[in-house]
């Protein structure tokens, strides 16, 4: 009875558990498809043994006010809008995550700043995917100047944590971090395991060693590196570079950031020899404007910047069939928001029309101020009349139908005036000594009086 009553003792204490070797899901039992990730054969079973509880010494506390503070060394890439976006520069022993889609950018905009840092800085370019030979050739293609830029091909974690360790650069650049592996994880390369046990040792040396580290990924189908949410945590910045790889301009944005806010974007837009920085977006994603039914100017906020974007719309009657709703670059449920506030607050019959609306230059709206131009450029679409080409719509829409103000609204009028908009139709209430015409709404009614006026 002792025997088997030490047997279940020791049993209760261990826990069987299957494990996806792809994204890393857990299920209690074994199954022959992982649910998360969709693959096949890739589920396996792992003993957890349960912790014993011990007593623990206790940790010293320290006061806040005998905390020293550490200078820290910055170094500027020499891109504009890269610094902006890491709030001012690359930081000292900090790890950078610079996630996006195949052939986004990521690769030509991280080797501009190292060849910029390398003329200051002893830069190591670690690349598990080109050879040194192939990096050359796109630095002359590009046609940068490099300084001390090294280069190193490995795959092995711990063959790259030993060089950088022994040779302690400023800098060090990771492409990518999907073909890094270490022979302490049995999964393939690339895989979720894989991924974090070598971020894991990269941020232990570049915090060990005073390095500053920039890492590469590649993105999942569904936005994320390796995964929703594997990453983000180790790491001190993350930026994701993000557009249409068939369109010129790219969005660089910060997802997280310990030593900056994330609130700022940087624009770019590429071209044969790289990846080139926009000072004026405005003027950039109105240059081929026309002036047809459907098209709409709005002012957006990105951090503290200001930019002009154009909104289009189409709108076709229904051809058979359920009426079908697109977007691209604004939310497809806001879409269908406003659509409703459309048909019941404002009368305009769209149940049998076919919608699409498009945010030229492959910019991302996220705030709501550019509710009021979505409304209008689809009831220009509809009516086949195009609006005011000098006409900037700015206020979000409610689900009664009121426009409501917008935020940072002075940014966003000297932003029109300074391109030579000079009208403005916006939200009821607003006093502003800008040399701008202001057409104050209370509701959406109103706003298509005022824009069809």
């Amino acid at each position: 009875m002792r025997i088997f009553a030490y047997f279940m003792k020791t049993m209760a204490k261990i826990r069987k558990i299957f494990v996806c070797s792809k994204c890393d899901a857990q299920f209690p039992k074994w199954q022959g498809r992982c649910t998360e990730c969709g693959e096949w054969g890739t589920i396996s079973e792992q003993i957890v043994s349960a912790k014993k509880t011990s007593s623990a010494p206790v940790a010293k506390t320290i006061s806040f006010n005998d905390v020293k503070s550490e200078t820290v060394i910055r170094y500027q890439t020499g891109i504009g809008e890269f610094d902006r976006v890491l709030g001012g520069s690359l930081t000292s022993s900090s790890v950078v995550l610079l996630g996006g889609d195949p052939g986004i950018g990521k690769s030509t905009l991280v080797l501009q700043a190292a060849a910029d840092l390398s003329k200051r800085k002893q830069v190591i370019y670690v690349s598990g995917e080109e050879s040194p030979e192939q990096i050359k050739q796109r630095i002359e293609r590009l046609g940068l100047a490099v300084g001390t830029l090294e280069f190193v091909t490995e795959t092995d974690i711990d063959v790259v944590s030993a060089t950088l360790g022994n040779t302690k650069p400023q800098i060090a650049v990771i492409d990518s971090i999907q073909t890094l592996s270490s022979q302490e994880v049995s999964s393939s390369a690339g895989s979720v395991q894989q991924i974090k046990a070598a971020t894991s040792r990269l941020v232990e040396v570049a915090k060990k060693n005073n390095i500053t580290i920039i890492i590469i990924g590649h993105v999942t189908k569904q936005g994320a590196v390796a995964g929703p949410r594997t990453l983000e945590h180790l790491v001190d910045t993350v930026l994701y570079l993000e557009g249409d790889r068939y369109q010129s301009f790219r969005i660089l944005r910060a997802i997280k950031n310990r030593y900056g806010n994330t609130d700022e974007i940087g624009v770019f837009e590429m071209k044969e020899n790289g990846l080139k920085e926009v000072v004026n977006p405005s003027e950039a994603f109105l240059k081929d404007r026309a002036k047809v039914a459907g098209s709409v100017v709005t002012c957006i906020i990105e951090g503290s910047r200001p930019f002009l974007v154009e909104v289009q719309a189409l709108v076709t009657k229904t051809g058979f069939g359920y009426p079908q709703r697109k977007s691209s670059g604004f939310d497809y449920k806001r879409l269908q928001l406003l659509l409703a506030v459309l048909s019941k607050r404002a009368g305009v019959r769209i149940g049998d029309q076919d919608i699409h609306v498009n945010i030229v230059g492959g910019v991302k709206v996220k705030e709501p101020a550019a509710d009021l131009a979505v409304c209008l450029a689809i009831i220009s679409a509809l009516k086949n009349i195009p609006l005011d080409s000098k006409m900037v719509v700015l206020g979000e829409v409610g689900l009664g139908g009121e426009v409501r103000s917008v935020n940072q609204i002075d940014k966003r009028l000297e932003e029109a005036s300074k391109l030579g908009f000079g009208r403005i139709i916006t939200s009821s209430g607003i006093i502003t000594r800008k040399k701008i015409a202001v057409n104050p709404v209370k509701d959406i009614k109103e706003a298509v009086k005022e824009a069809f006026a």
